[in-house]
């Protein structure tokens, strides 16, 4: 159809038997968590209701039950006949049962085909909790069927049978297999290699009670799921004259994948292309592709040929990594293939040459890695000169998947020796790009390749790595693949002779320290002053990354509460309501415990507001509680209890000093040289609440034993005979770094004059979101040319950074208090702003005793939702129009979360304008959107969700679109402010508006998120650990070598 879409030449009819729309087979293991169809469609429902009239019909349960090639006609089950120009069979295969075997018709006996078959394998497994349960076949799809039946929670123990000695014999060899089989064993499967089932023993009512083996063995079973191979679906085809292959091999079809009779084509697993079927997505896919293009493309274009298909495979079958790819059996069955310089024919044998000489040897060398202690597992198939790579497979590390499969498809000749290819795979943190051929995939959530990224910077496109981000979608999932990402971003802009830009964002040519200079300098105090004096565009309305770092750089310079007007629409969500949001929509709360040290009385205060609100509590890294779980609308009742009770905002949600850890130091320990607690507790004192341009972590330690970590924070103490040794600029985390020395045996009265200039010097220069580590390895000169600053004052700024520090901390103030004293700030904490309503925005699970937001959903929404079609919009008024007073004046507008029905939608006055969209962002099913920072380009206004950025146009012809993840989308609706004093939305009817954005139809429920991370660790040693226990050391000596015999004690 979308080939289509310019010439619409064909109308589209699809039949199918079952009473699905298209479905995704691959992913029907999920299916067990979640228990919804819907979220295997291929299209959500609406996207067949979307599609241009007359563009597609389809038929659900109705069958084809013969195919009239003369007439051009099919019959159906339902008995209409329905006429074609061009007939395409894509019927499939059927999952093998081996009638010929005794028993094979009892009740308790499934394939795992179709969502019908799971259906009923779950109804009758829950029936037969406690019994066993038997998967016969231990391919792909058997260790997915025996994975879905341990899913099930019903049987007490499932057992796997394979006839041979190994399992994934097609695409492993037996030293792989046998690794997968040590490994899904450890998972709790029983495996049972060498096995045939020669009948199935049944109760006197028909019922599976056990199986025989054909060696005489017996095993009891309630339930058995055949997974014994597939069997092309031709008979259609064969009934109606066009050519097969013998014993239901296929329907046979050329490389235009056209039959033996005119207009009439087949595609998929029941296709028979050069004698051969495939039970693969990917030759399905490419199929239809070839067939689709030739269809519509090919009277402008050349006829495209299916060609030998790629039959390399990555994936993770209960939880173990396996890959194969190119010719992984040629060391075995011969090559297919050899590159034209390396298939040199060998001299023919004769009879008696082969008898006596034996036969040829193998044109094919392997290189082989096993380690069973990580359970590791590599063979590399080279042809004798190790010039080309064919082929291989991968357990345990499937790393360099990516990188070897384009070798193997372009047949490229290597450059380097086979060897290096297994010692090359274990170095750790080599982002190197510059061996990546185009066509290496490097974003594998959106199937980016290297190739798409240079020429997106190439022709222009992208001058930005934010630019990247948008037009290709790397690192927009996981975000993992960003380093190299950068890597090749860079390469390519200094290949092209252009200059790495530091600016902000594309509001400003300028740095973030550049800015922070001009706002110092000219004393600007709002976004439209700096817009003015500094931005691209003098009305510009900045976006979601310059504001939060001119916020930042506002409350370094001025620290007004960020609560406030002038500055609270440049906050991130947690400096906007004063508390980390969470994966639910809740925040935590952290209360100030200076360097760990707390009174019993506020430990109490603590546990009083944990038990009253029901908070999840928790201990930070940096030696504070954690509230986890308070609603929005009662922050301000929990800080009022908590200041009540002595305490202060701790700033964990802001960019400024969270903690300086301490151990106990000379107070009480028997080692400690100096008084470490003192000492960080008047660090944090007095450097609280100052805003910085990322984080910033203090640790002072009383000795050299370093119990308080101090050489891994952005500024650290240890305790010397003469003072105290000040290490800077290291930082755990996601690239941990350990800090450099800056000073020895430096008297405590020094050290707080030093850190004021370390402090100050960096909130100057540092660029956006730059941790210390990563500043000080730009500094020029580095540590050096820092003690040269600091301590030397080589710039002569010394006393300027001390005063401007001591202005900065002399402001102090405490943000919670000042927020609940002031109604106008109180006022911003309601779930809706249009009603004293709240809901659930996910659901909860009890986790070791306390409640927890579920795991995310596994999926992104991909509903369209922009382009919805409702049957019919009126206005209706929604909320009053003073809420957004002052929206005009205000760096973000002023924004309202609204409910109607169990629908939350999100209304924005920015620039004079009224804009209004689903309050749910799509990407991870977040009710947030109201929160965003808004950002524009010229007349283009778009929301950027707190969550994970995905931007949302909000005007314009394109509204609802997402700037960088095109999968999702929201729905946009028209606004306005009538004289009555009401805030108008045109909207669809309750029923209609709650059918497709309601809450409830969207929150994430448990079991969205797939498997229990700790599922196979908590059959080992207990849920939580509890199974380990109040044992005796010799008890549980005992129990592990009755578990895992192979343990050597």
């Amino acid at each position: 159809m979308k080939l289509d879409a310019k010439r619409r030449e064909y109308d589209i009819v699809v039949i199918g038997e079952e009473s699905h729309v298209a479905y995704n087979r691959v992913g029907l293991t999920s299916f067990f968590q979640h228990r919804k169809v819907e979220n295997l469609y291929l299209n959500p429902k609406e996207w067949y209701l979307n599609v241009p009239p007359g563009s597609l019909n389809y038929h659900l349960n109705t069958r084809v039950i013969e195919i009239h090639p003369e007439h051009k006609l099919v019959s159906c089950s339902s008995g209409e006949m329905v006429p074609y120009d061009v007939l395409v069979i894509a019927t499939g295969s059927d999952a093998l049962l081996p009638r010929h075997t005794p028993g094979h018709n009892a009740q308790g006996v499934f394939v795992y085909r179709t969502i019908e078959d799971l259906e009923n394998l779950i109804r009758f497994s829950a029936e037969r909790k406690g019994t066993h349960g038997a998967v016969v076949g231990g391919g792909l799809l058997g260790l997915e069927a025996a994975k879905a039946m341990m899913d099930l929670e019903a049987f007490e123990k499932v057992h796997l049978v394979e006839r041979n000695r190994w399992v994934l014999s097609r695409q492993l060899d037996s030293d792989a297999g046998g690794l997968v089989v040590d490994q899904v064993k450890a998972l709790g499967l029983d495996v049972l290699l060498g096995k045939r089932v020669g009948k199935i023993e049944v109760t006197d009512d028909n019922h599976v009670k056990g199986v025989v083996f054909e060696d005489g063995d017996k095993m009891d079973c309630s339930t058995i799921c055949f997974a014994i191979g597939i069997k092309a679906r031709d008979e259609l085809a064969r009934s109606a004259g066009i050519k097969c292959a013998d014993r239901g091999g296929g329907i046979v079809v050329g490389g235009d994948l056209s039959t033996s009779v005119k207009d009439v084509y087949a595609i998929g697993e029941c296709a028979s292309w050069e004698s051969q079927t495939f039970g693969l997505i990917a030759p399905g896919i490419e199929m239809a592709d070839v067939l689709s293009f030739n269809l519509t493309q090919a009277k402008v274009h050349s006829y495209r040929k299916f060609k030998r298909p790629d039959l390399s495979t990555k994936l993770k079958l209960m939880g173990v990594e396996v890959a194969s790819f190119g010719d992984f059996f040629c060391d075995r069955d011969g090559p297919k293939h050899l590159p034209l310089r390396a298939g040199k024919k060998q001299p023919s044998q004769d009879d008696l040459s082969k008898l006596t000489d034996g036969p040829p040897p193998s044109p094919v060398k392997a290189l082989t890695y096993k380690d069973p202690f990580q359970n590791v597992y590599k063979k590399y198939l080279f042809t004798l000169d190790g010039k080309y790579l064919l082929g291989g497979m991968m357990i345990g590390d499937t790393r360099d998947y990516v990188k070897l499969v384009p070798m193997v498809k372009n047949q490229k000749m290597l450059d380097v020796p086979p060897s290096q290819f297994i010692l090359g795979a274990s170095k750790e943190g080599d982002e190197g790009e510059d061996h990546l051929d185009d066509d290496t995939q490097i974003c594998s959530c959106h199937n980016v390749t290297k190739g798409d990224v240079v020429d997106t910077v190439k022709d222009g496109t992208c001058k930005s790595i934010g630019d990247v981000k948008s037009c290709t979608k790397a690192g927009t999932g996981c975000g993992g693949c960003m380093p190299l990402v950068t890597s090749i971003f860079n390469t390519q802009m200094k290949a092209l002779g252009n200059e790495i830009k530091n600016h902000i964002c594309p509001h400003f040519n300028y740095s973030r320290a550049d800015l922070y200079s001009i706002i110092s300098v000219k004393k600007l105090k709002t976004l439209q002053e700096v817009m003015k004096e500094a931005g691209n565009d003098a009305k510009g309305q900045g976006c979601e990354a310059c504001k939060p770092s001119i916020g930042s750089i506002f409350s370094s310079l001025y620290n007004q509460h960020v609560m406030k007007k002038p500055v609270h629409g440049l906050q991130e969500t947690n400096d906007r309501y004063l508390g980390n949001i969470q994966r639910n929509g809740t925040f935590s709360i952290i209360p100030r415990v200076s360097a760990g040290e707390i009174t019993p009385e506020k430990l109490i205060v603590l546990g009083n507001v944990a038990k009253k609100w029901n908070l999840y509590t928790k201990i930070t890294g940096g030696q504070r509680i954690d509230l986890f779980g308070a609603k929005k609308e009662d922050l301000p009742a929990i800080w009022q209890e908590l200041i009540e009770g002595g305490m202060e905002s701790g700033h964990g949600y802001a960019k400024s000093l969270r903690t300086v850890k301490s151990c106990v130091g000379s107070t009480w320990c028997r080692y400690g040289i100096g008084d470490s607690v003192g000492m960080a507790v008047r660090i944090e004192e007095r450097y609280k609440s100052i805003r910085s341009p990322h984080k910033m972590k203090g640790g002072v330690s009383g000795c050299v034993r370093e119990c308080a970590e101090a050489q891994n924070k952005d500024f650290g103490l240890i305790a010397t005979e003469k003072g105290f040794n000040i290490f800077v600029a290291g930082n755990g985390g996601a690239s941990p770094k350990h800090s450099e020395l800056l000073a020895k045996d430096v008297p405590p009265d020094d050290i707080i004059p030093i850190l004021d200039r370390y402090l100050m010097f960096y909130i100057r220069t540092a660029d956006k979101l730059q941790r210390t580590a990563r500043w000080l390895e730009a500094l020029p000169g580095g540590i050096k040319y820092l003690r040269d600053v600091i301590l030397s004052d080589s710039l002569g700024i010394c006393v300027s950074l001390e005063a401007q520090m001591e202005e900065l901390v002399g402001s102090f103030f405490d943000e919670w208090a000042e927020a609940i004293k002031t109604p106008e700030l109180r006022k911003k904490f309601a779930q809706f702003n249009n009603t004293g309503e709240t809901v659930q925005n996910m659901e909860l699970e009890e986790d070791r005793g306390q409640l927890r937001p579920v795991y995310w959903a596994q999926d992104s929404s991909k509903v369209d939702f922009k382009n919805t079609k409702w049957t019919s919009l009126a206005w209706q008024p929604i909320i009053e129009a003073s809420h957004f007073k002052g929206a005009d004046d205000a760096p973000n507008g002023i924004s309202a979360t609204v409910k109607r029905g169990d629908t939350q939608l999100a209304v924005f006055r920015v620039r004079g304008k009224y804009l209004a969209s689903q309050q749910m962002c799509p990407h991870k099913r977040s009710f947030a959107l109201s929160d965003g920072l808004i950002g524009d380009s010229k007349d283009k206004l778009w929301v950027s969700c707190p969550y994970h950025k995905r931007n949302f146009e909000l005007n314009g012809e394109q509204a609802g679109r997402c700037q960088n993840d095109e999968e999702v989308s929201i729905a946009t609706f028209p606004v306005e402010e009538r004289e009555d004093g009401m805030v108008y939305l045109k909207l669809p009817p309750v029923h209609e508006l709650d059918g497709v954005l309601g809450t409830k139809m969207w929150m994430v429920r448990k079991g969205e998120s797939g498997d229990n991370p700790f599922a196979k660790l908590d059959r080992r040693i207990g849920a939580n650990g509890v199974g380990m226990k109040g044992r005796k050391p010799e008890a549980a000596k005992q129990q592990l070598m009755a578990r895992e015999p192979s343990i050597d004690w």
